[in-house]
């Protein structure tokens, strides 16, 4: 039986994105056949490590495991047997391990520098959760400088190349058996340096703006789910890809309904008399009001289900139904003629009108012997 892939990382369920990879570069390390040669344990738990990650380090992934978990998976799905596990591992690590160990991985080429991922908190309402919707939002963001392009350097003027690197980023040295390669300190790896900065943004080639944009809300979304914006994350500056954009959905309460998996409930209050003469009420739905019968004799907490009336899947093509649950009132003051007629209908009914009462007692006295 497969392990909890937050478990395997050792991270909680609402880890950030950069604490997954943070764990799994750790794990990763330590586990790598590379380093562990001949042993069976190590590539075993290398492979687990890698397919947590393959699954968690994307936000639809990551979606689809929180609400379904393994058996999101299983059916034409990301099965072991057909995954790569080096993947996730060269996408993490990138020339780490060849720094480390002089693998040549990486070799001449410069590690690509990302933008953060960024958080948004998006409210939407019930009936926009079931039903998808735009919703525009700001998000305040690192973006490339208007003055330089994003360039970091002053209009007019080029960047160098780096003296300490000749371009490459990185300084190489021999330790012992292994070739060791350290990012350069004089560019941080750029391979260039800016002799003439820009004055807007001071060389950085990015500014913080507010940046609007809207997003499309898919029908079925529900508290915690999580959709993906890639590219509209922050920009690292000169020579970089932005990060992420990840959109935290919280569906607001709803008055009349609540939400139990793909069905909507609704609580559908009945007088006593309705509830045992039968009667027909207006009942509102997700798609308007409906009229919905209640039979005679119908008991407290009595479930009446409205077939396709729930949330869609998301993602998918099914629909949950709406369940009408009805709430018997029993009437918290009475007038004399109200009494008297309910005390006349006791005396008239005795016990042979309530036989889930009589059994019930019956049971009580069988059981105190």
């Amino acid at each position: 039986m497969k392990r909890d892939y937050y478990e395997v990382l050792g991270v909680a369920r609402d880890a950030s994105d950069e604490e997954i990879k943070k764990a799994y570069r750790k794990l990763a390390l330590k586990y790598h056949p590379d380093r562990n040669p001949g042993d069976k344990q190590a590539e075993e738990r290398f492979k687990e490590l890698s397919e947590a990650y393959s699954v968690l380090s994307d936000g639809e992934r990551r979606l689809q495991y929180d609400r379904f978990g393994h058996a999101a998976f299983e059916q034409g799905g990301m099965g072991a047997g057909g995954f790569d596990f080096t993947a996730g591992f060269e996408d993490v690590l990138g020339d780490l391990f060849g720094e480390f160990f002089g693998t040549g991985r990486g070799r001449g080429r410069q590690r690509v520098r990302r933008g953060h991922d960024l958080q948004y908190r998006l409210e939407v309402s019930f009936e926009e959760a079931a039903r998808g919707c735009e919703k525009p939002i700001v998000v305040p963001r690192l973006v490339p400088c208007d003055t330089c392009g994003g360039r970091g350097t002053k209009p007019g003027t080029q960047p160098r190349t780096c003296p300490q690197c000749r371009g490459a980023g990185q300084i190489r040295f021999q330790q012992g058996f292994f070739s060791i390669a350290k990012t350069c300190g004089q560019c941080n790896g750029q391979g260039t340096i800016i002799p003439h900065p820009c004055p807007d943004c001071r060389g950085a080639g990015v500014q913080r703006r507010e940046h609007t944009l809207n997003v499309k809300v898919p029908a079925g979304v529900d508290t915690g789910s999580r959709l993906k914006l890639r590219g509209e994350g922050e920009s690292p500056g000169p020579g970089g890809q932005p990060g992420d954009l990840y959109i935290l959905v919280q569906v607001a309460d709803h008055q009349l309904f609540r939400r139990e998996g793909l069905d909507v409930v609704c609580d559908v209050p009945v007088s006593i008399a309705q509830a045992a003469l039968g009667t027909e009420l207006q009942v509102p739905t997700l798609d308007g009001v409906t009229k919905v019968k209640i039979p005679p004799g119908t008991q407290s907490g009595t479930a009446i289900r409205l077939k396709g009336r729930g949330f869609p899947e998301l993602g998918g093509y099914d629909r949950g139904d709406q369940v009408v649950r009805v709430v018997v009132e029993t009437p918290r003051k009475l007038s004399a003629r109200q009494r008297e007629l309910l005390e006349e209908f006791a005396r008239l009914s005795g016990e042979e009108v309530h036989p889930m009462s009589k059994t019930f007692f019956e049971k009580v006295k069988s059981m105190l012997g």
